[in-house]
């Protein structure tokens, strides 16, 4: 096996997502290398040998200065093509799946998405995908290769190996009908503190706070503790809180080393966002909020 990682990067960091899926892609194939697309993204990817990549490759162009998929698909197929990856892994986000659908377009290729973990068997890979509303996980793999897999956000820490792999500088022609799209405009929402995917500790308000004014209380205990505050649907539906920072089957996926839910009940489609935080911990009035069968911690009382 053969393992090409896709490293996302904001600015001069490389994602924590996409450095997990390097580090548990190193776990099972000693062959792992990653990509780096970007422009002055040099510095960026230095530090990812120490995640478990042998070589990383940097694509730095103007060229792909803006997040835009399609001269991302062109990096990648041209990597394929020349070093013979079997396996392209990706961390999930709104860019990584559109580069991930559009290889898969591009080689032909099986792609599975929403991966929450990967064995390895034989000389292949198995994934593993949650179903049924995340109540039992299946077993998913590919009938030719490359295989190229989207990994759920949150699924693997990125750990550091201590090895620090070689970095290298590839050059890739952009495809004419790769610059047919600009970007004509990047907003960023403005956010103080961490974001809630690279939290350690992640305060989450529900429709138990009984008005938006209730995220007040939440936004100063994530201050004090160096956390984030997120929401969840039925407070986003609500329009108390921003859908960016929803955590759940429709938001994003976490993991958090601590997770505080006040006023949240629970559902199975909050579940699937958070369960696989380290320590939960809950506040709710309802001694038979669902949310306490999953919880280390629960205080049934106001929060």
């Amino acid at each position: 096996m053969s393992t090409l990682v896709f490293l996302e990067h904001h600015g001069d960091t490389i994602q924590k997502g996409a450095l997990g899926v390097l580090s548990k892609a190193a776990q099972l194939d000693p062959d792992t290398s990653a990509v780096v697309i970007g422009s002055g993204v040099s510095q960026a990817a230095a530090p990812a040998g120490a995640y478990g990549a042998g070589t990383v490759y940097v694509a730095d162009n103007e060229a792909f200065a803006a997040p835009l998929p399609q001269p991302r698909v062109d990096v990648l197929a041209r990597l394929v093509a020349d070093k013979g990856f079997d396996t392209v892994l990706f961390a999930a986000s709104v860019l990584a799946a559109d580069v991930a659908g559009g290889l898969s377009a591009r080689l032909d290729a099986g792609l599975n998405w929403d991966l929450s973990d990967l064995e390895g068997s034989g000389d292949g890979l198995v994934g593993k995908r949650s179903a049924l509303g995340d109540t039992v996980r299946a077993d998913v793999g590919w009938s030719s290769t490359p295989r190229l897999g989207l990994i759920r956000a949150g699924s693997f820490d990125a750990v550091q190996n201590g090895a620090a792999g070689t970095v290298e500088e590839i050059s890739v022609d952009v495809e004419d009908f790769s610059t047919r799209a600009a970007m004509v405009e990047q907003a960023h929402a403005e956010q103080s503190g961490p974001s809630i995917e690279d939290a350690d500790i992640l305060v989450t308000g529900g429709r138990g706070l009984g008005e938006p004014e209730g995220f007040g209380m939440l936004e100063e205990l994530a201050d004090a503790m160096g956390g984030a505050v997120a929401p969840t649907r039925a407070v986003v539906d609500s329009g108390w809180y921003p859908y960016s920072t929803q955590v759940g089957q429709t938001g994003k996926v976490v993991s958090p080393k601590l997770y505080i839910g006040a006023g949240v009940s629970g559902a199975i489609q909050h579940k699937v966002g958070m369960q696989t935080s380290q320590v939960i911990v809950s506040i709710n009035k309802d001694a038979n909020a669902p949310i306490f069968e999953f919880s280390d911690l629960g205080v049934v009382g106001d929060l």
